[in-house]
Order: C-alpha cells, then structure tokens, then sequence
C-alpha cells in the first residue's frame, strides 16, 4: 500500500527496500550463510539426538559454503554488478561458515575442556579479525586496480581443511574420549591437544608475514 511522505506525494512502501538494493550476488552470499547457519543447527541436534546423519550435513554444508562463497565472486564479476553491501556481507557469511560453524563442529565432536574452549574462541576470533583487516586494506593492497594481488594470511575458508580433519577423525570413531592425542588436565581445566590445529590455523589469519596469492 503507498503512503505519503511531509509533502503529501505518494511513496512505495519501504518494507522490501533493503532486498531491492541487493545484486544476485548477494543472494548467493546469503545462501553461503544459510550453510554455515544450517551447519551449526546440525550440530546442536546431533547433541541432543546422537544421530551420526546430523554431523555428516554438517561435514556436507561447509563445503557446499565454499562453492557458495567462490560462486558470488564469479557471478558478480560476470554481471559487473556489486552492491555496496556485498564486502561486508561477505564477511559475515565467512564468519559464520569458516569461522563459527567449524568451532561448534570441533565442540561437537569433544573438544569441549575449558582449554579447549579457549582455544576455539581465539580461532574464531583471529577469523574475525582476518576479515576486518582484509577490508581495510583491500584498497591499498590492489593499488587502485580493484584487485588484490595477495592476502595477507590465510583465507578464512582454509578452515575447510580442519573440517576434513574431523571428518576423517568422526569417520574412525575418534571423537570424545577417543580424539586423536588424548587428553590432559592443566590447572583443573581439560585440553584436547588435537584443538591447537585451530589455534595454528587462526594464528596463520591473522599473520602478516604470510602472503597467499590470490587466484581469480
């Protein structure tokens, strides 16, 4: 229904603005997104449920993310169109599908001491902090040319390789008390030193001294 603006002139309704303003690769940004959100739903069931088929769409969701996540690119470089939400949005979908999604798999699986809590969060963290960086200076870094040659540490996305980890791990039967590496007690709080594959993967994020050249 129209309404009408301080000078009487009728006006569209407001309520589908925000979705107008978006390009095609938005909504594809949006389904990366929906992945890892899904992902992590998944997680929670399996906790509550103990059905092994909730863990393998987790396993299945995150890699379907990344095509989500490299496809937006390629879609919005085809039809020269980006919206000026489309870093920011792309950042946060990365966050929740390489960031938050892995982190809650980890815990799922049974790196759930209080070391290993930490140590979860960092990751989640340096992922954050990996992507607010890269926004900052992706203007720099590409010298005018819209391009960025390389990424200063490792893409949030290579998370994808301490899913395969755990994948394999849950796939032998090794999660819980049955993790890879066992487990220890360090001032009354429980580690898993199976979890440090997160600390160094957030560790190499937030690295400057790496330079990863960008393909695409």
């Amino acid at each position: 229904m129209s309404q009408r603006d301080e000078s009487g002139e009728l006006t569209r309704p407001r309520r589908f603005e925000m979705l107008r303003s978006f390009a095609l690769a938005d909504f594809i940004t949006i389904a990366n997104a929906a992945c890892g959100v899904a992902a992590i739903f998944c997680c929670l069931n399996y906790l509550d449920e103990k059905l092994d088929i909730y863990v393998w769409w987790a396993f299945g969701l995150l890699p379907l993310a990344l095509v989500f996540d490299v496809f937006d690119g390629a879609v919005a470089r085809w039809r020269r169109k980006h919206s000026a939400l489309g870093a920011d949005l792309d950042s946060l979908a990365d966050v929740v599908s390489f960031g938050v999604a892995p982190a809650v798999l980890a815990y799922t699986l049974g790196m759930r001491g209080g070391w290993d809590t930490v140590v979860l969060i960092y990751f989640v963290v340096c992922g954050i902090a990996r992507l607010a960086r890269y926004n900052v200076t992706a203007d720099a870094l590409s010298q005018g040319t819209g391009k960025v040659p390389y990424y200063e540490g490792t893409p949030i996305p290579t998370s994808l390789v301490l899913v395969l980890v755990m994948a394999v791990a849950f796939d032998r039967g090794a999660v819980g008390a049955s993790l890879w590496g066992g487990s220890i007690e360090l001032l009354g709080w429980g580690f898993h030193p199976l979890v440090l594959i997160f600390g160094l993967s957030g560790s190499a994020m937030i690295s400057t001294h790496l330079r990863i050249k960008k393909i695409g």
